[in-house]
């Protein structure tokens, strides 16, 4: 089910929409683009530029660019979802579904809380987005991404937004630093008041008065063994169940007792300038993945081979960006950064960093 509560917008204000989406099943793909082309036809489809938002943590959408690589097939993008879902598997042994330790819940809560850290891990590891931009002229569909719409105690409720514009400027552009984690392998959540970061997106926010638009955060080339990502917070899935991902991302496909011992080969038996150990095992794993639900050959397996030609520390899809909205949601000219709830931006490094900060490139964009 989906309804559509719009903000009407006159002049040459952006288009902006926000769905209410009721999902249906546990993981399934919802056509917004084509819900809003439905809709409001050619008062939607005569912008060039468009800008989707989600508000959660376990549902949001492709980059353009992977969608492109996936041909925006819907079956095509749900066996790349499979690849992650193999990988993090429903009933792993997730420190954060360990409903006795999760303390910030009251006993009410812990007992509705759903079971959901492999669907965290699937939107982190698969490189889904909070946000994304989409320049499209044809009827391809923009794919809303649900990892966890219905679950034993209820189904979800989600809200997506919608700004459709004809083109954007760059405000400022400036490299903040963050102060780094001393450990190794580590998430620092980006929201936490203490780092100053948000405050300072909402002074460039208040300054060059940006009613609509989007913040770009990238890590510099010069920043290694880093990603970036938008996702919750909670300490026991960043502290635990993310770190032993990074550390072995089969970890928890192994734990469920699943046929992976013929493929996790001993690496001594292979010749270490034959082939990185670790992308040996995902080469194993994801083949035998692929044989399993029939998809060698296909799109899924050519992308999947792309990434396996980056470092393992890549293999997740750990991006080096991520985009947050700046939406006027009270209709008085005022942006405001577009936060979910349990949406915070996080730092995350697989190796110390040489030096005590870690520096970030914002770029303020402003929708026109």
């Amino acid at each position: 089910m989906i309804l559509i509560d719009r903000h009407i917008r006159s002049g040459k204000a952006p288009f902006q929409a926000t769905l209410r989406i009721k999902p249906a099943a546990r993981v399934q793909l919802i056509d917004v683009r084509g819900k809003l082309r439905e809709e409001f036809g050619d008062e939607f489809t005569r912008y060039t530029k468009s800008f989707y938002v989600s508000n959660h943590t376990t549902a949001g959408y492709l980059d353009q660019r992977l969608a492109e690589l996936l041909e925006h097939d819907g079956g095509g993008i749900q066996d790349y979802l499979q690849l992650f879902q193999e990988l993090f598997p429903p009933g792993a042994d997730y420190v954060h579904d360990t409903m006795h330790l999760r303390t910030e819940l009251t006993a009410e809560q812990r007992a509705n809380e759903p079971l959901n850290a492999d669907s965290h891990l699937t939107f982190i590891g698969a490189g889904l987005r909070n946000s994304a931009s989409y320049e499209l002229d044809g009827p391809e569909p923009v794919w809303f991404v649900e990892l966890d719409g219905v679950h034993v105690g209820g189904t979800r409720h989600r809200r997506t937004t919608v700004v459709a514009y004809d083109g954007e400027e760059e405000v400022v552009r400036i490299r903040l630093p963050v102060k780094s984690s001393p450990h190794a392998i580590d998430a620092q959540n980006l929201r936490d008041p203490d780092l100053g970061f948000i405050g300072e997106l909402e002074e460039l926010v208040e300054k060059h008065e940006v009613a609509f638009g989007r913040f770009d955060v990238t890590l510099p080339d010069d920043e290694p063994d880093a990603g970036l990502t938008v996702n919750e917070y909670e300490t026991l899935l960043m502290n635990y169940d993310l770190r032993e991902a990074l550390k072995n991302p089969f970890r928890f496909m192994a734990r469920t007792g699943r046929d992976v011992t013929d493929v996790l080969r001993d690496p001594r038996t292979i010749p270490a300038k034959a082939i990185n150990f670790a992308q040996f095992d995902a080469v194993q794993v994801l083949n035998k993945v692929m044989d399993t639900t029939r998809l060698r050959e296909s799109v899924v397996e050519r992308v999947v081979n792309r990434a396996l030609a980056l470092p393992v520390s890549h293999f997740l899809r750990m991006k080096r960006g991520f985009s947050l909205p700046v939406l006027d949601r009270s209709g008085d000219g005022t942006g405001e950064i577009g936060w979910g709830t349990y949406q915070s931006p996080i730092l995350v490094q697989w190796k110390e960093p040489p030096k005590p900060t870690r520096s970030l490139d914002v770029r303020l964009m402003r929708f026109v």
